[in-house]
């Protein structure tokens, strides 16, 4: 077995993806009190200011390292579809995002809710709702990742909703909080080494 020492400044993940390659069985949505809406236009403020309150604490962070032009052809483009999470007071407090641009395939690109939201099984219905919407008639996969820095639950509730894991790698990188794309205050759980 080896270990590789990574520099101050970096974080190490291992990252794991699942699949589905079969269409869930037929079964009643979960009832909540949240909805979802899809913003059919992409205000790139709003969607970078959800971004960081779903995934900040988990150091996501991808999105924020873009600029305008780069994440505009992301989510702009036809294939991808962006849907916010409401309260009944129309707060968003959760995204999804679907992306098709392959062929017969659903990626899950981004899939969650508020850190607030977290273990009240609103996961359950935020699944079962990406889960509708990504089984079209043409896909033959839907396929997400998660990673050692996500929720603990996360690569278990991935799996209990069907999808099964189809390999792993070695994620190494900057972190976002020295870098100020994160408030130094997120992910207290994961240290912050600065030399």
């Amino acid at each position: 077995m080896s270990l590789t020492t990574l520099e101050p400044g970096t974080l190490g993940a291992i990252v794991t993806y699942l699949d589905m390659r079969q269409r869930p069985k037929p079964a009643p949505l979960p009832e909540s009190e949240l909805r979802l809406t899809r913003w059919a236009t992409v205000d790139l403020v709003k969607y970078r200011i959800l971004f960081e309150r779903v995934g900040g604490p988990w150091l996501w962070f991808s999105r924020l390292t873009m600029d305008d032009t780069e994440l505009q052809a992301i989510v702009g483009d036809e294939g991808v579809e962006v849907y916010a999470v409401e309260d009944p007071r129309a707060i968003e407090v959760g995204m999804l995002e679907l992306d098709f641009r392959e062929k017969g395939q659903c990626e899950l690109s981004y899939l969650g809710l508020v850190p607030e939201l977290a273990g009240k099984g609103r996961g359950r219905w935020l699944m079962a709702q990406a889960l509708t919407r990504a089984w079209r008639a043409d896909i033959e996969r839907v396929h997400v990742h998660t990673c050692t820095l996500d929720h603990p639950a996360a690569l278990g509730f991935y799996q209990s909703c069907g999808f099964m894991p189809r390999g792993q790698a070695v994620e190494t990188f900057f972190d976002p909080r020295l870098a100020g794309l994160l408030p130094r205050t997120f992910a207290p759980h994961i240290p912050i080494r600065e030399s």
